[in-house]
């Protein structure tokens, strides 16, 4: 009888193992509310529109995020939610100021504890918009062998997110896109366990706007302050003018005087004023020295607290998360922003000034010598262009995007762990962008992180064409540093190894990875071009604010 008893003692162990390490259900308790997924027939459920915070609407206007909000009964999660206003916009069906939701896609058969790595993306749009807010994560699912969990999001953007001053500095809070995101990746660390991920192994990354987010992130409180990810993958990180909270005063009072809320707590009668009211009487400004409104009106602030100083001067001083990171940027990523017709180094400095108001003739001197006029053009194209167009582009694509790109490794490399910082060039070439005459433009490297099947891409990406195969190439690294923090351990079989920025802390021998259709290598990085990144890292925070 006695030998019975620890065989019987030993099923009870096995049979609470297995239970629970039950398979994932489309139904998850998240304590505040129970969403109900959709399990796809290809072998990916995704849970669409979850809530992550409470809506921040009246009081909760230009307030840090909050947590969200009880639901009693069960909610689909079968669709995204809304996306947050871009500046300006007008309101629509698929937008609102009710819009942080969250996003989650993995494999069907994952369990209760699988700790799959997560992949949390923060979409781009210049901070003034959702440029990603469909983005769908079911290929890189796949392309990981059902071995990942991807996150997607909303976070506010434009006035909502980044409008500053002394009143809501004092009343409020600052910079809420940036700790919308935070908040986003707390919901993370909190219940990603229940879709079968792992809160230890979480990957951050973005393009554009969200890369630049990725490098917020990384030096928040001057590095020390965000454990909720542990490595970075981003790509076409973008640089801009950096303001603080004085310097951002003009934007709010002006706001104020538009909605006629000049009395004695502006703040208050601003949280009171009707959304399309806001929209419509929301002006762009000229950025303090320029002279027309940016591109971009609003981005985070200096505000001595979270963002601690420019990120020049930042990441120079190592001041910032030491994790396994990927940088990289377009070959082109210029080219979608220069007016077309510039046709003189004046046109093509107003356009730089205005979005660098800083600038002073110096800088133009230097900016001339170092992106001269070129009569390089893509053979391919049909359309006639400005004749300093190209010069225009390629300093606008460099300074915003690709020296960002570079500079971000080689300080991760100088301060940080040389042998897990990569970086990567993208040159794979669009036939139909290549006739219309933007080449590799801005986070043209998406279609191949994303793959065309469930997200987007153009049709060279598809099926038999041209470039496709490149996806499984691309998804394969991306996919790799995200399971492994290596994009080379679950690289596709046959591609070549990537090598890391620098193989020691004298930086001296740069190396990225250069992606073009049958033809992708470790290669050297253009010393030109690091003498080109080299000025602007000078001048950057000491004289561009960047």
């Amino acid at each position: 009888m006695a030998s019975v008893v620890p065989f019987i003692c030993l099923l009870l162990f096995l049979s609470n193992t297995f239970q629970s390490a039950h398979a994932v259900d489309p139904l998850v308790n998240l304590g505040y509310a129970e969403y109900k997924g959709v399990k796809n027939p290809g072998g990916v459920t995704q849970w669409l529109g979850m809530r992550y915070a409470a809506p921040p609407l009246g009081s909760l206007r230009f307030s840090a995020p909050k947590d969200p909000v009880k639901e009693k009964k069960e909610q689909r999660a079968d669709k995204f939610g809304r996306s947050c206003l871009a500046t300006r916009s007008v309101p629509r069906k698929h937008t609102s100021e009710d819009c942080l939701f969250i996003n989650v896609y993995g494999p069907s058969n994952a369990k209760s504890d699988s700790r799959l790595p997560v992949y949390f993306y923060i979409q781009g749009g210049g901070f003034n918009a959702n440029a990603g807010a469909r983005l769908n994560g079911t290929g890189l699912v796949e392309a990981s062998g059902m071995n990942i969990i991807v996150v997607t999001f909303n976070y506010r953007v434009g006035l909502y997110g980044f409008l500053a001053s002394k009143e809501i500095k004092k009343q409020a809070s600052l910079n809420n896109g940036l700790k919308d995101q935070m908040k986003a990746l707390e919901w993370v660390n909190k219940h990603i366990k229940q879709f079968g991920g792992d809160p230890g192994h979480v990957t951050i990354g973005g393009d554009s706007a969200g890369a630049a987010s990725v490098y917020y992130l990384l030096s928040a409180f001057g590095g020390r302050g965000v454990d909720t990810f542990h490595a970075a993958a981003a790509g076409s990180p973008s640089f801009g003018t950096q303001l603080n909270i004085r310097e951002s005063q003009y934007m709010y009072d002006n706001l104020v005087k538009n909605t006629k809320c000049t009395g004695k707590d502006s703040l208050a009668c601003l949280r009171k004023v009707d959304t399309k009211r806001m929209q419509k009487l929301d002006q762009r400004y000229v950025l303090p020295g320029g002279i027309d409104p940016p591109l971009f009106m609003y981005s985070p602030t200096i505000d001595d607290y979270l963002i601690r100083d420019y990120t020049y001067r930042l990441f120079a001083r190592g001041q910032f998360k030491k994790v396994p990171m990927i940088f990289g940027a377009d070959n082109n990523e210029g080219s979608v922003f220069v007016p077309r017709n510039t046709s003189s180094f004046k046109e093509s400095d107003t356009f730089l000034k205005n979005q660098f108001p800083a600038m002073q003739k110096k800088h133009f001197r230097k900016i001339h010598e170092l992106y001269p006029k070129t009569n390089d053009v893509f053979p391919e194209a049909k359309k006639k262009y400005g004749p300093y167009w190209r010069q225009g582009s390629n300093a606008y694509g460099e300074m915003r995007y690709n020296c960002p790109a570079i500079i971000l490794t080689v300080a991760g490399g100088m301060h940080g762990h040389p042998s897990k910082v990569w970086n990567f060039h993208y040159d794979v070439e669009d036939p139909p962008a290549m006739k219309n005459g933007i080449g590799v433009p801005h986070t043209a490297h998406m279609a191949a992180i994303w793959g065309p099947k469930h997200a987007y891409g153009p049709s060279s990406y598809r099926g038999k064409g041209i470039n496709a195969p490149i996806v499984p190439v691309v998804q394969g690294y991306w996919t790799s540093f995200i399971r492994s923090y290596d994009p080379n351990i679950h690289r596709v079989k046959g591609s070549p190894v990537w090598g890391t920025i620098t193989t020691a802390k004298t930086g001296k021998a740069l190396h990225q990875l250069y992606v073009k259709t049958g033809k992708t290598k470790t290669r050297l990085i253009d010393k030109k071009q690091i003498e080109r990144c080299e000025y602007l890292l000078r001048v950057g925070a000491k004289e561009l604010k960047m």
